[in-house]
């Protein structure tokens, strides 16, 4: 493919993705009041400076409308995660071709409950976060949150954890596509692992150890399970040929 055909592809999967997410988040929507109540637990009452519910706030006469449209479009994005992410693995894996559609189902079952995974540690991980946060607001202050703030913090911690568990799917699933080995996976493991250690400490909006090391430590056990799977996978390949050029 010519980079304007890769170009249009790409655009191509943008759209489609996009519009897988604005249908989910007609869900959202219909369950805003819900979604409110579950995505402020995690920090009321963390800290002495939030005894209560009550230090989230929306201003202006837009912000009701605008955290409404954010939440229903967060819905979308993790209702509508088994679309996009077949979307994304059908522009970086277009050379499958006849084996595309087997692979693409394989990938949609693993990929959809890693990501949902990832999501929702991040949103446990979320009140040790905010609590390591504002542990530096001074005893004599009380800290009052306005809710667009907050929840664009919860997207990214909850957006970052869940697309890093993809992975480990990723790489297994290339693996399963014939473009890496096991060994080129497992190879360079110790600057995989510094790379993923530097991932989460310049991606997770925190700068707390804690909320690192929740995202790196499964991240490089998941690594290693996918560089192990690759390997078995590798010697299965190569006993089937050994059979096939025997008879």
């Amino acid at each position: 493919m010519s980079i304007i055909s890769h170009l249009q592809e790409f655009r191509k999967r943008i759209v489609l993705s996009a519009g897988g997410i604005v249908l989910g988040s007609i869900g959202g929507w219909f369950t805003y009041g819900t979604l409110i109540q579950t995505l402020s637990k995690p920090v009321c009452g963390v800290s002495t400076q939030i005894a209560d519910c009550d230090a989230l706030y929306v201003s202006g006469v837009l912000g009701p409308l605008n955290l409404h449209i954010k939440i229903a479009l967060l819905v979308g994005v993790i209702l509508s995660a088994p679309f996009w992410l077949y979307q994304l693995w059908a522009f970086v894996a277009p050379g499958l071709h006849k084996r595309e559609k087997k692979w693409s189902v394989l990938f949609i079952i693993a990929a959809t409950p890693f990501f949902a995974t990832g999501v929702t540690l991040g949103y446990y991980i979320l009140p040790i976060a905010i609590k390591v946060l504002l542990g530096f607001t001074p005893t004599s202050l009380d800290n009052l949150i306005k809710f667009d703030d907050y929840l664009d913090f919860v997207v990214r911690i909850m957006l970052i954890f869940g697309l890093a568990f993809e992975l480990p799917v990723f790489l297994v699933a290339l693996n399963l596509a014939g473009v890496l080995t096991g060994k080129a996976i497992l190879k360079p493991w110790r600057g995989s692992v510094f790379g993923i250690f530097f991932f989460t400490a310049a991606f997770t909006p925190t700068a707390d150890p804690i909320t690192m090391l929740a995202l790196a430590l499964p991240l490089c056990a998941l690594y290693f399970l996918a560089g192990g799977i690759s390997i078995l996978n590798d010697r299965r390949r190569i006993r089937k040929k050994s059979l096939l050029e025997e008879e």
